[in-house]
């Protein structure tokens, strides 16, 4: 079995980990990759660690690839996907196009007007821990938002079985590689270095699809969070920490054996027995996840580490891939971390 894949935009971060991962794929041929201001080149001139691919970079999809990885800015992503949805192809979108459920919502986060609403109410999200059974049978998944695959994983058991209430706060720290490719002057060495910063502080746009993701595995009302991320002078990776008040009585043996309970058909998740790093992901799949109760507050306080370019973006993507293709959702993904 052979799946050839087309990637749009692939000189971005996410595009050219989608290339780095799926080049060892057994099941997988990249036919065709685009991206406009470096079409014509080898993309091992744009990324000379992807020498060994031997990709040439085109304006357009060439070829008739059964599926297609889109990640292009939002907006931007749904007006060059629509033809292939309407074609029936495959469609793994890593922009934020089709993951709010609310269009008017979607258009007031991101400052846009959708291109192709009519589409959103037959996307499936793809967090494959939550929903495999509707990523199985879609031909339209979108792929979570970085942050937001840390914090509804993180607190997903706990929502589930209420054992926390509707008010979450969420504080994360993220590398610069967040941020995209980019020549903007505060993302420079020398703006970063020895140097961390909130920011969003007014809203920031992954907090709706928290809140709508959690909200729909609430036995409660809507689930509110308050979201402050934070850049931190690395490359690559998320370290969340999430605090809920706890509404029931119960002890940390209780919480872990609550959390492996529900992830136990999730490959990629590890319920960690410390408090996890983010250098522990770097390079891989995972979302290692470490619930432990503060019973001087009561408290249930939440860690979630995973590598923003993977499990944030570029794999799980491929996990939802192997999924609406009938494979194993590990295949391709279960390389090591590499440390240090």
């Amino acid at each position: 079995m052979t799946i050839k894949i087309g990637i749009l935009n692939v000189t971005g971060y996410a595009g050219s980990e989608l290339v780095r991962i799926l080049h060892r794929h057994p099941h997988v041929e990249i036919t065709s990759v685009t991206g406009r201001s470096s079409a014509g080149k080898r993309l091992s001139e744009v990324y000379p660690h992807l020498h060994e691919t031997n990709l040439i970079v085109s304006e357009e999809i060439q070829g008739s690839p059964e599926i297609i990885f889109s990640a292009l800015p939002h907006a931007a992503s749904a007006e060059k996907i629509e033809s292939f949805i309407n074609e029936n192809i495959k469609v793994i979108d890593l922009s934020a196009d089709f993951r709010l459920k609310d269009v008017e919502l979607y258009e007031s986060t991101y400052n846009v007007k959708h291109p192709c609403p009519q589409h959103i109410k037959n996307s499936s999200y793809g967090l494959p821990e939550i929903h495999k059974k509707e990523i199985i049978n879609n031909n339209l998944i979108a792929n979570p938002g970085c942050f937001p695959t840390g914090a509804i994983l993180g607190n997903a058991p706990a929502v589930n079985e209420n054992i926390i209430g509707k008010l979450i706060i969420n504080d994360s720290k993220s590398g610069i590689s967040g941020a995209g490719r980019t020549t903007k002057l505060e993302y420079g060495f020398s703006e970063l270095n020895e140097n961390t910063s909130a920011y969003g502080l007014s809203g920031h746009r992954h907090q709706p699809e928290m809140e709508q993701e959690l909200s729909k595995i609430s036995k409660l009302e809507k689930i509110n969070i308050t979201f402050v991320p934070h850049l931190v002078p690395m490359t690559r990776g998320i370290l969340g920490t999430n605090y809920a008040p706890l509404s029931k009585n119960l002890n940390q043996k209780d919480i872990r054996e609550l959390y492996n309970d529900y992830y136990s058909d999730a490959p990629f998740i590890k319920i960690s027995e410390s408090p996890p790093s983010t250098k522990e992901t770097w390079g891989n799949n995972h979302c290692i996840i470490y619930p432990v109760i503060n019973k001087k507050n009561d408290m249930l306080i939440i860690i979630t580490a995973l590598d923003n370019l993977v499990k944030g973006a570029a794999g799980a993507a491929v996990q939802n891939m192997n999924l609406m293709m009938g494979l194993s959702e590990k295949t391709g993904l279960e390389q090591l971390t590499i440390y240090p």
